[in-house]
């Protein structure tokens, strides 16, 4: 213990009080700077600063605290058998277990509330009910943990939820106040809590009672139309009867969808989906559609370029926050690091044999040849030897690696991506080679002020790119390594992944390129999926930014001197670049990115 660290001695004591509160011998605790994640007895739960303030210590042990209770409290496979169909009602379902076991634990320990109470309040300020601003934008399942977590520990809704709470909170309890109180009488009980749970989704009519239903049919009975005619009766009354966003509807609210009556929609829904699990469960659908021809006329544009900016990555965090997401980065990849660091030795090998000198010998003129003076003191007959140094082939270079910042990067991916990049940006600058190291995503999930400005502006028909870009430095390419080093720790940051508009983000990192001065630039873009913006696809025509991405990917590959070159994770890059490289495993991108650079280095 002497040589462990205040954080040592915290995580020790909090992987002992879960192993306690849990009953499980087995519960193990990391740090993670990503969300707080649980799989069987491993806990990952976010890492408190070096200074252990009291706030961050509550956090961590807040989330600890859940995770052991629910290893405690909780049968997974109980829950699973009776867990409704309808995603809504499951999300709910979900959120209400949660609050089960949490409300146990808050009873029975006195210390844990508060702690639980910390670790709701980060889970709450990252949700869209944070944001909500009307009734219908709402997550339900939010707002009913939120009520019931009222009524069974009597602790209040948290601030920055309780006005959008506020909002659906009389609609939620005229349904289901008495069901409240019979989840309260069988909170020890989850067979029994269950079953009350899924009484008050019928209830609140996200879900349909067995006598609702209507028996199965053969094709050719002849009651079938009927029986939908009736079902759909039905489920107009319900809709009437309570708001549709509220209940998780995934469409656009009424403001939205007037005037877009005569825009093409995306034939695959999913492009731009999101779910309501919070800010960082918030991630489009990164499906590998198939492009939809655009007519030539097509011209891309943004609505309002207003609220775009390009930042340091020191202007999103301060210098205290960075370093402690660089020491993250640090300690989880640090098997990684070694078979990236074997990689970039061999890069440098071959990036310094190229830059090797030479010298032609016995030359009429040029440098005195120092190594051939003793041949002429032997001889003096012999005219003196001169040396003439060849030109170096290797061009002053600079790489650009762009990388995407979008949610679907979130976990492994991003931080592989970070600690490629650094490693990279460490070689290469050995070598001479100037680095350059940007990333890009948007300000806001859902259109953010743009949007807000589109709305306020009568929402014109076909409006372009309807979101905030945020494109983000974190090293520049006359920076030093040292100096930038910690600022590549950002990328771990919560919050920080959003949506992703690719095409505009190339053109942003090619035009520093160009008024770079060096002879060879190397643009590498590192993605792991199509551009996905949900704004922006809903009120534009269908392969709108995909249309952009292609034609700024043609006129760089075609016109520009700017070498170009693409990495895929998990995504056919490979029908956009013409250089490119599609990786399955993340494992292997830190070796992939070497290996293109390599190659684009000796074809030269």
């Amino acid at each position: 213990m002497r040589d462990e660290s205040p954080l040592d001695q915290f995580k020790s004591a909090l992987t002992g009080a879960a192993r306690a509160i849990a009953h499980e011998p087995e519960v193990e605790v990391a740090w993670t700077a990503d969300a707080p994640s649980q799989s069987g007895t491993a806990m990952r739960v976010p890492m408190p600063g070096r200074n252990l303030s009291p706030d961050q210590i509550a956090e961590a042990r807040g989330f600890a605290d859940s995770m052991a209770l629910k290893l405690l409290h909780h049968d997974t496979a109980e829950h699973a058998a009776h867990a409704p169909a309808e995603p809504v009602a499951r999300a709910c379902y979900d959120a209400v277990e949660q609050v089960r076991y949490e409300a146990i634990g808050s009873r029975d320990y006195a210390g844990m509330r508060g702690n639980l109470d910390a670790a709701l309040a980060i889970r709450t300020a990252s949700d869209p009910i944070a944001r909500a601003d009307r009734a219908e934008d709402v997550p339900l399942q939010a707002a009913l943990s939120l009520l019931l977590r009222e009524r069974l520990t009597g602790q209040p809704v948290p601030d920055s939820a309780r006005a959008a709470t506020d909002m659906v909170r009389e609609w939620i309890e005229d349904r289901a106040s008495a069901d409240f109180d019979d989840l309260a009488a069988s909170l020890d009980d989850q067979h029994a809590f269950q079953a009350k749970a899924l009484d008050m989704l019928q209830h609140l009519e996200l879900t349909r009672s067995p006598e609702d239903t209507p028996p199965e049919t053969d094709e050719d009975d002849s009651d079938e139309g009927e029986d939908d005619s009736q079902d759909g009766e039905d489920s107009d009354q319900q809709q009437d009867e309570q708001p549709s966003e509220v209940a998780g509807d995934s469409e656009e609210g009424e403001d939205e969808s007037d005037g877009e009556t005569e825009i093409d929609q995306p034939e695959d829904s999913e492009e731009g989906e999101m779910t309501d699990d919070g800010e960082e469960g918030m991630l489009p659908t990164r499906a590998n559609r198939p492009w939809i021809d655009l007519p030539e006329t097509f011209e891309y544009k943004a609505y309002t370029d207003s609220f775009d900016e390009v930042v340091g990555a020191e202007e999103l965090c301060d210098d205290d926050e960075l370093q402690r997401l660089r020491a993250y980065l640090d300690a989880q990849l640090k098997g990684l690091q070694s078979v990236v660091t074997r990689l970039a030795n061999r890069l440098q090998r071959r990036l310094m044999a190229q830059q090797n000198r030479s010298w032609d010998f016995d030359q009429e003129e040029g440098l005195l040849d120092a190594a051939r003076l003793a041949r002429v003191v032997v001889s003096p007959g012999h005219s003196l030897s001169y040396k003439i140094e060849r030109d170096v082939e290797f061009k002053d270079t600079v790489v650009t690696l762009l990388i995407d910042n979008s949610g679907s990067m979130r976990g492994r991916p991003i931080s592989i991506a970070a600690i490629s990049a650094d490693i990279l940006a460490r070689t290469l600058e050995r070598c001479g080679v100037k680095t350059e190291i940007l990333g890009f995503t948007t300000r806001a999930w859902k259109g953010g002020q743009s949007r807000e400005a589109w709305l306020a502006g009568g929402k014109p028909a076909h409006p372009g790119r309807l979101n905030d870009l945020r494109h983000i430095v974190y090293k520049k390419a006359d920076e030093p390594w040292r100096r930038a080093r910690n600022k590549l720790g950002l990328m771990m940051r919560e919050g920080l992944l959003k949506e992703n508009i690719d095409g505009e983000a190339l053109l942003w990192a090619h035009t520093r390129l160009l008024a770079r001065p060096e002879d060879r630039r190397i643009l590498m873009v590192i993605s792991d999926g199509a551009p996905v913006d949900d704004s922006t696809l809903s009120v534009n025509n269908a392969g709108y930014l995909e249309q952009h991405l292609r034609r700024v990917i043609d006129w760089i590959e075609k016109q520009s001197p700017v070498q170009l070159v693409a990495i895929g994770i998990g995504h056919d890059v490979t029908r956009y670049y013409r250089r490119a490289v599609t990786i399955m495993d993340v494992e292997q991108l830190g070796g992939t990115i070497i290996e293109q650079l390599a190659g684009l280095f000796e074809d030269d």
